[in-house]
């Protein structure tokens, strides 16, 4: 067995340059399918309350109840419709039409108008959708404290407030869910992308019958090794660098980060992905069942186990010890960190620890598999 040769290292690698270039699927993935991908996570998954639509069945039409009603029809959060029986408006909300209703009782303004009288209001909301359910309580209950406010300052009375809430959000001021699901979703798009871009690499020599000539040469398996992962890690890192340029030029969303941290976590991020990749690729030897393995070993973990949209202190222990084995848990982490608070290195430096384990383990496995005789 030889040593390191890097003159063949270096050929071995423009090799594999020469066939990124050669290969149309390798750019498609590479540039077009990341920033695609990006643009389908930054505008089709949205967390935020849009305007919701509900109904109000009123019994009452004194004045109060009229501007109550006017309150509701005014909120920027509310698209109001109005119906003429209590059955009409269930119907419309059984049929998705609306996302709650409100009911005014016949006795609404008259018990306004009373200082010793309850005035209730129902709220019905359609709890098939827990989280639609919870925003048209919230903004339904938000509007009847502004008016009660306004109605009290307009007679001149000074409106009670036994709480008085001021909140601030640090780090995402805005409160738009697009700054946290866009990091995430970076790190779910690499995930695939790095996975299938080595995923077909050593299946490819198989299939072509290249890889009988490789191990018929003086290559060492650390050189071959070395070969598939350099050309493709610097096609990852471009590719990252892509993404993180549209996620703050184009999709407007602030990157508080260095450089440098990014390239550094991002290193040892490609190099675990791409680790899955290669294994995979080196055990099945075929194209098409490595794509579809690198797929489903990349997309689905990544996804659901990540911590990129369910919060993984929620799961059962089983899912979360499962969870340590997989990188993009630690780089999805780190990019928020970076996004939305900044280079702070004693919140990244464990997730770097991290994934060099991972990626160790990983590229590990692939050389454990890698043989240098036919089988």
């Amino acid at each position: 067995m030889t040593g390191l040769s890097l003159r063949r290292l270096k050929a071995l690698c423009w090799k594999e340059t020469l066939q990124i270039f050669r290969d149309p699927s390798s750019n498609l993935i590479a540039f077009v399918l990341p920033v695609l991908m990006l643009f389908i996570f930054g505008f089709g998954i949205n967390l935020d309350s849009a305007k919701l639509r509900i109904g109000v069945w009123k019994e009452d039409s004194g004045p109060a109840a009229e501007a109550f009603v006017a309150a509701l029809t005014a909120s920027p959060w509310l698209e109001v419709d109005s119906f003429e029986s209590r059955s009409a408006t269930e119907k419309a909300l059984i049929d998705s039409q609306i996302r709650g209703f409100v009911v005014i009782s016949e006795d609404f303004s008259r018990k306004m108008e009373s200082h010793s009288a309850i005035a209730p209001v129902q709220v019905i909301a359609d709890g098939s959708e827990p989280n639609i359910a919870q925003f048209v309580s919230a903004n339904v209950n938000g509007v009847w404290q502004i008016w009660q406010a306004q109605r009290a300052e307009d007679r001149g009375e000074e409106a009670q407030r036994e709480i008085s809430l001021e909140p601030r959000y640090w780090f995402n001021s805005s409160a738009e869910s697009r700054n946290f699901l866009i990091p995430g979703s970076i790190t779910v798009i690499m995930t695939v992308i790095g996975a299938m871009l080595t995923s077909l690499v050593v299946a490819r020599e198989w299939e072509r019958g290249t890889m009988e000539a490789l191990l018929a040469s003086p290559v060492t398996r650390a050189e071959l090794l070395l070969s598939k992962v350099l050309p493709y890690y610097v096609l990852g890192m471009i590719s990252l660098l892509l993404c993180v340029a549209t996620a703050k030029w184009v999709l407007g969303v602030p990157f508080r980060g260095s450089v440098l941290a990014l390239c550094v976590v991002g290193t040892f991020f490609l190099l675990s992905v791409l680790g899955i990749g290669l294994a995979i690729s080196t055990a099945t030897r075929n194209q098409f069942n490595a794509a579809q393995a690198a797929l489903n070993a990349a997309f689905l973990p990544a996804m659901m186990l990540s911590g990129f949209i369910y919060e993984i202190s929620s799961m059962p222990p089983l899912l979360r010890a499962i969870t340590h084995l997989i990188p993009a848990r630690y780089f999805v982490s780190s990019m928020q960190t970076l996004f939305q608070a900044g280079t702070i290195w004693r919140i990244l430096w464990p997730d770097i620890l991290l994934l060099m384990a991972s990626s160790a383990l990983f590229i590990g496995l692939t050389a454990k598999l890698t043989k240098r005789r036919m089988e």
